[in-house]
């Protein structure tokens, strides 16, 4: 196949039309792929306003220019406007669909999913062609409708999806990986898309790539990363969490869960069978054999279904993440859905009798809320699985009972506690997608530097770190892979296949790009490395461009209620006054106005002044870094 990914699939649900097109060189140029092109995409075909479940909404599955070629497990992005967070929405998942999906789009670079079906489908991509099926899998659950494909690659939506729940995920290999946060399988189960099935194997790696990618694993086996990935994977971070303060547990009550050792890593290795992909350079997650079927629990399982409910049976919490797996349903959602439903009965506001601990009770609202509905023996409020299904925002909007678990434009927040670490609540409150412990990761690092930690510190991290991940999730690498060795963001292997990324800047020597008009594009920097770096600003910059178009501003930045006071067990809450200067010093060092919004001068030196629309609200003139300093001190 080519080495060169230089077009995209257009699928039309509505129409049944199907087509491959060019994107832009400029376009590859800026975005390079997955996370930036989709948001490329996104911002320049949606209206504002546009339902996220609409037919208009448009779905991306992209990869990166070397999807299939990159050390560590191949990724894929997922791209939409969020029927969860009314924002901008990536989310990500690997696995055997992810390689496939690499080998079946050929010289592409992804799907873009538009209009509506009539009827269940679904999309087969082969040879860098897609095709529309019907299909008769509506009702099946994610592991279902991955056997019926057995020799192909399959991501799909569950009940959960297609009852549209605000969390649903899509699934794949057969329920062991998702792109999970933010909803877009409601998207898909919207679109009456049942699935998309990749034909194709992986791509075969060129030797000259081949010799790069054992490089980079050799590295990443020797960085204290790669030791930690084959030791515990990411279910250790429950381990750590509580070890540091910041696991919160029982609804976000406490810091802290005595049962951690139960449900963490040392649980996982006595139990597992095995671990994904047995005898790769870089191993997965640990496979659990159940009475259900084999479930794979990430971190996010004994952290939220597990101290977040106050569970400390290992066995009983992979049976939750094996039913939301299923189902569809994003674990981290689901279970802060769970733990309001308890803390809203225990307060009265609503009738649940699920408590905190019990597992049986928790099993079966996990199922009513994909459902959307009770069964006649659940004694709960009729109402609740339906709200619930919508998310936390949707179920206070309903019944009331705000500030019992936190948010961030609506999205519920990971088991990192940033009561014990304010660093934390930065990244999740300024956050693309909602609160999100991907896009900054201040909980790897912060607790362990407590109190040496300066608010131009704690900036400089997470502002870094976004921009960093955001080329990343363009080149669609493997999170931990290329966090751990890719200093270069990824230059040398974009340079490997000539990716106008790092091709374009400055072939002529003069300080502009080689054919490209240097009145309307930004200032080219003197290195590839400098290039992605702003590149990875560029994209930040878009999703904010995108999502204060939707209407979001600093108001959605705000610390979540219940983080501004003390937990049950004493940590103190994060000081509001102290969160609102480091905020400021946040949009100071973006360039960004006091309302969060990026200005004319920010988008010129980014080379955004023609892309953004007269429909997006802009600030003047961005904060003072000097001022936002001095009011800090």
């Amino acid at each position: 196949m080519s080495r060169r990914r230089t077009r995209v699939l257009r699928v039309d649900l509505s129409t049944g039309e199907t087509a491959r097109e060019p994107v832009p060189r400029e376009w590859r140029r800026d975005y390079v792929g997955g996370k930036g092109l989709g948001a490329r995409y996104l911002y320049e075909e949606l209206s504002p306003g546009t339902d996220p479940t609409a037919p208009e909404n448009c779905l991306a599955l992209f990869v990166g220019p070397l999807a299939g070629y990159l050390p560590g497990e191949t990724r894929y992005a997922a791209v939409t406007k969020s029927p969860l967070t009314g924002g901008f929405l990536d989310s990500y998942a690997g696995g055997d669909f992810a390689d496939r999906l690499a080998g079946s789009l050929a010289d592409c670079l992804g799907l873009l999913v538009t209009g509506a079906a009539d009827r269940p489908v679904r999309i087969e991509v082969e040879g860098g062609r897609a095709r529309i099926e019907p299909t008769d899998a509506w009702g099946d659950d994610a592991a279902e409708t991955a056997e019926r494909f057995p020799d192909a690659g399959v991501a799909c939506v569950g009940p959960a999806g297609e009852r549209e729940a605000a969390y649903a995920t899509i699934a794949s290999g057969g329920g062991a990986h998702h792109a999970g946060r933010g909803g877009a399988g409601a998207v898909m189960g919207a679109k009456r898309l049942k699935s998309v099935v990749a034909r194709d194997p992986s791509p075969t790696v060129p030797d000259d790539l081949a010799a790069l990618r054992d490089r980079d694993v050799a590295a990443y086996g020797d960085e204290p990363t790669g030791e930690w990935q084959a030791a515990g994977e990411t279910v250790e971070t429950v381990d750590y969490a509580n070890e540091v303060g910041i696991l919160a547990a029982e609804g976000w009550t406490g810091t802290g869960f005595d049962g951690a050792d139960d449900i963490g890593v040392e649980a996982a290795l006595e139990r597992s069978s095995g671990r994904e992909g047995e005898g790769s350079d870089v191993p997965g997650g640990f496979r659990i054999d159940t009475a259900d079927g084999e479930v794979v629990p990430r971190g996010a399982a004994p952290i939220t279904l597990g101290a977040g409910l106050g569970i400390d049976d290992f066995d009983r919490v992979v049976d939750l993440c094996g039913v939301c797996d299923r189902l569809g349903l994003d674990v981290i959602g689901a279970g802060n859905a769970v733990a309001w439903a308890v803390r809203a009965g225990e307060a009265g506001i609503v009738d649940c009798p699920v408590s905190f601990g019990d597992a049986d009770g928790a099993e079966r609202l996990l199922e009513a809320i994909a459902a959307r509905e009770a069964p006649p023996d659940l004694d709960v409020d009729p109402d609740l699985p339906d709200a619930l299904a919508d998310g936390i925002d949707a179920a206070v909007e309903r019944f009331g009972g705000a500030g019992l678990v936190p948010t961030v434009k609506s999205m519920a927040l990971p088991g990192f506690d940033p009561r014990a670490a304010v660093g934390v609540a930065l990244a999740y409150a300024t956050s693309d997608r909602g609160a999100c412990h991907r896009r900054a990761r201040p909980q790897d690092s912060e607790p362990l530097a407590r109190p040496d930690r300066s608010p131009a510190d704690r900036v400089r991290d997470v502002v870094g770190e976004q921009n960093a991940r955001s080329v990343l999730w363009s080149l669609v690498v493997d999170d931990f892979v290329g966090e751990a060795v890719w200093t270069d963001l990824g230059a040398e292997w974009l340079a490997a296949v000539d990716h106008p990324a790092v091709a374009d800047v400055d072939r002529d020597g003069d300080g502009t790009d080689a054919g490209v008009d240097s009145g309307t594009d930004p200032a080219t920097p003197d290195e590839p490395v400098d290039a992605l770096a702003a590149t990875g600003e560029r994209i930040w910059t878009l999703t904010r461009l995108f999502n204060a178009r939707e209407g979001f501003d600093r108001a959605d930045d705000a610390l979540p209620a219940p983080l501004r006071t003390a937990a049950a067990d004493g940590t103190p809450g994060v000081d509001v006054e102290a969160f609102d200067r480091l905020l400021d010093r946040y949009y100071a060092a973006r360039g960004w106005g006091d309302r969060g919004l990026p200005t004319p001068a920010t988008l010129d030196r980014l080379g955004l002044a023609g892309v953004v629309d007269d429909a997006t609200p802009l600030d003047e003139r961005p904060i003072d870094p000097v001022a936002a300093a001095e009011s800090d001190d």
